[in-house]
């Protein structure tokens, strides 16, 4: 086992263990059998682990969709809409911890649940989520990029450039959405998973209202 695996392995056992981060990275890493030095190769802090292991599971929910050969045929929605899916199934197999951190988390940086207001951004107190954002956000924008060449998505002045943002707090919402699920198989997150893409895409393609202001348009410019 590769250190960084080693360590990202021993952390997220010691926090479901102990409900909440060691104290010391000196007695941490003596633990691992390894020197304090060596874990500040790799690690700048207990945060940048669980950084570290939110940056992993999106890696691979977004590895493991684009190597199906079916997934470069589906649409921007129904790409957005297999990884989700395909995230959520590898945050399963870590509940636990997915539900300490998040919860950590909203608590520490005013991530409101979503029975409330939910902030797609975070305090300074906290940037454990920042690698998963980036990450996000790089992927968003390309399938956002494709979805104008397909016309899926109607570049609108002013906000288009929002739409990664808007598409992140939809991230968060159903994050915590599935972290609070208690229905069976959590099919009531499915059902959240494909309303929320459906209603993104609802809305960020075109409308009735885009016809209306091209007409208007028109009508200014040739009057």
């Amino acid at each position: 086992m590769e250190t960084l695996e080693k360590i990202r392995k021993a952390y997220t056992e010691y926090v479901l263990e102990n409900g909440k981060q060691p104290t010391s990275v000196f007695q941490f890493a003596r633990k691992l059998k390894l020197a304090e030095a060596d874990f500040y190769n790799d690690y700048a802090s207990f945060d940048a682990i669980e950084a570290d292991i939110w940056l992993t599971f999106f890696n691979q929910a977004k590895a493991t969709v684009e190597a199906d050969d079916t997934y470069q045929g589906y649409s921007v929605r129904e790409k957005l809409l297999a990884f989700y899916y395909t995230w959520i199934e590898l945050l399963k197999a870590q509940r636990s911890f997915v539900v300490y951190s998040f919860g950590r988390l909203r608590a520490e940086s005013g991530i409101h649940s979503a029975r409330g207001r939910l902030s797609g951004s975070l305090s300074t107190k906290t940037q454990v989520l920042n690698p998963f954002k980036e990450a996000f956000f790089d992927y968003a924008r390309d399938l956002l990029a494709e979805g104008r060449e397909s016309k899926e998505v109607e570049p609108r002045p002013f906000i288009t450039d929002r739409y990664p943002n808007a598409l992140w707090a939809q991230t968060l919402y159903l994050l915590d959405f599935w972290v609070r699920d208690v229905s069976k198989n959590f099919e009531k997150t499915d059902t959240a998973i494909e309303k929320a893409v459906n209603t993104a895409f609802d809305l960020i393609g075109r409308s009735p209202l885009d016809t209306l202001f091209d007409f208007a348009k028109f009508i200014y410019q040739n009057k």
